[in-house]
């Protein structure tokens, strides 16, 4: 991929939710809400302090997070469709 994020960005795949419930009831597309869980893709080198030190990402390439619904902005990489945020949107590392 020809794309890095800069600082403190983070590249996520979103991970496309189950289209059947626990219960077996499938949902029509249009149904669905976008999912909040995702797949980093690239992190930045991380973000500088005031003392103007880089302090790294917690995130690496390959993690699968959580995230808020209205969180990054969505780009098209490589006709991907991809999302960059923060991260500090990020809300935590599934196990």
């Amino acid at each position: 991929m020809g794309f890095r994020p800069l600082h403190d960005r983070v590249l996520v795949r979103r991970i496309e939710a189950e289209a059947k419930t626990a219960g077996g009831i499938i949902i029509p597309d249009t149904a669905k809400e976008k999912p909040q869980e995702g797949e980093v893709v690239s992190v930045g080198t991380g973000a500088r302090n005031e003392q103007g030190t880089v302090h790294p990402l917690e995130v690496k390439s390959g993690d699968k997070i959580l995230f808020g619904k209205w969180s990054g902005t969505e780009v098209k990489v490589d006709g991907e469709d991809l999302i960059i945020m923060k991260e500090s949107d990020i809300l935590g590392i599934v196990g």
